[in-house]
């Protein structure tokens, strides 16, 4: 009976030290799991309004954000298996803060849907598999939180149910996915084989101590990156982006093209690029025609899009290859770069997703040519856009010219002078397909009329917010400066 008690005591003591550490570690995991218990619970109970789950979520993912960073702290679990620093935890905020945004812009869609309290716990879910993938110091645990994000954006990827692409969407996107989790999958395995371990450390430190690039190890090189690749959208895996883009919701778009992109450029500078940069041979050469396909690729089919998602498709898929260009040589200076420019970036997309959002509210066409015109009869929208758009095209004195301005200096360490000339000569390509959208509002005669429908308080919050990030980090270098100290 005493043994009894006694066990019964040290279980108690061992969970209950287990939820402090979790919570110490992981607060932002921990307070979006009990996110989504919450939805589920009110869910169950049926005692919440289906048009409320969006703002719940919304709020909740505001709250999250000081209570996570007041209960923060560094440290290792489960024996180095998740590991908690500054920097992992600036990127989980980042991710959660875009999510939150994404969220309000999508509450006028999501109140007419009869499953909105699925969607919220779908997108939660998803986040949560971002966040462990960060923290991940294990291959194991990265591989749980990849799938962990990939499966719930599958499944928002169909919401439309009455619609056949979106559908169509839910597919490509699983099959692709599935495809790219079994090459990475298939990698990892001739890594462990290679050093007989799955922790990211002793591999990385396995691989420099080796005399010679083994062909297991440079097979795991090729695999894993071609699986972070199909993730990211980098050429040549890049088929299904603007396919799922143009099928899915338009709020799954906008979490896909944003909060997905950043978090797997978060990963390639946290596991990929410390890793196998102990090959640098098969990694500069492979990241280098990586980087020129991608951009070019991107360029060359964004000239030719009328349709807004296949446009910002394309248009992030050339974005990708300036994170790439400053992953060549890894270094501090490249490090802050990609996390600057990733912070812009989802700034610089959230002002067009939500211009695009209040489009599609309105029952305007999916399709570029509304633009024309705009600024006549929507003259705030057309500001908005173009800023952003100034912003992605590396136009000062926005902050994505300083984005893009830092990665091609991180770039230049690698001492490649034709691909940095190549890169800048792409960057004069898309001037053309994002002015061209400027030329659309401000000079051209309107082809359809839009109603002039109000902007709702929140929508107009978010993009002010996105207004804000893109011109003060341009003319002021706080956020650059307060990254370098994180690191």
């Amino acid at each position: 009976m005493l043994k009894s008690l006694w066990i019964n005591l040290l279980t108690k003591l061992f969970y209950r030290s287990m939820f402090v550490q979790l919570f110490q570690y992981l607060p932002i995991e921990s307070l979006l799991f009990l996110l989504v218990l919450l939805i589920l619970g009110l869910k169950i109970n049926d005692k919440t309004h289906n048009n409320s789950y969006g703002n719940i979520m919304a709020l909740g993912l505001f709250i999250i954000l000081p209570i996570a960073f007041i209960f923060a702290s560094n440290g290792n679990l489960f024996g180095n298996m998740v590991q908690a620093n500054s920097i992992n935890f600036f990127e989980k905020m980042i991710l959660v803060f875009a999510t939150a945004l994404i969220s309000i812009q999508a509450n006028d869609w999501l109140s007419k849907q009869n499953h909105a309290a699925e969607f919220a716990i779908l997108i939660i879910v998803s986040l949560i598999g971002m966040c462990l993938m960060l923290s991940a110091g294990n291959m194991l645990i990265f591989y749980l939180g990849l799938e962990m994000a990939s499966i719930p954006v599958a499944a928002l990827a169909t919401f439309d149910l009455q619609k056949q692409e979106s559908g169509e969407a839910g597919v490509k996107l699983i099959l692709s996915s599935a495809f790219a989790s079994g090459m990475m999958l298939f990698g990892i395995s001739w890594l462990y084989g290679s050093t007989g371990s799955l922790d990211i450390q002793t591999i990385s430190m396995g691989m420099a101590d080796s005399k010679f690039s083994s062909m297991a190890e440079i097979w795991g090189l090729i695999l894993v990156f071609s699986g972070f690749a199909f993730k990211i959208s980098a050429v040549p895996f890049h088929f299904w982006t603007a396919d799922v883009y143009q099928g899915s919701p338009l709020s799954v778009t906008a979490y896909l093209a944003m909060v997905s992109k950043a978090a797997m450029a978060f990963v390639f500078i946290s596991i990929l690029a410390p890793l196998f940069i102990q090959l640098p041979q098969v990694w500069i050469a492979l990241v280098s025609i990586t980087v020129a396909l991608t951009i070019f690729i991107g360029n060359l089919f964004a000239l030719k899009q009328s349709s807004i998602k296949r446009f910002l498709a394309f248009s992030s898929i050339a974005q990708v290859g300036f994170i790439l260009l400053a992953l060549i040589m890894p270094s501090e200076q490249s490090i802050v770069s990609i996390i600057y420019f990733v912070i812009i970036y989802l700034f610089s997309s959230l002002g067009i997703f939500g211009v695009a959002s209040w489009l599609e509210s309105s029952g305007a066409k999916s399709n570029l040519s509304v633009f024309k015109g705009f600024y006549h009869e929507h003259k705030f929208l057309s500001w908005v856009m173009a800023i952003c758009l100034f912003s992605l095209a590396g136009i000062p004195p926005t902050a994505g010219f300083f984005g893009k301005f830092f990665l091609i200096g991180s770039g230049i360490n690698i001492s490649n002078f034709y691909l940095i000339l190549f890169v800048v000569l792409n960057m004069v390509v898309s001037l053309y397909y994002y002015l061209k959208i400027v030329k659309y509002m401000f000079m051209d005669a309107p082809l359809e009329v839009v109603e002039v429908k109000p902007i709702p308080l929140s929508l107009k919050l978010t993009l002010i917010i996105s207004m804000f990030g893109v011109i003060s980090f341009g003319v002021s270098n706080w956020l650059y400066n307060f990254i370098h100290q994180l690191l």
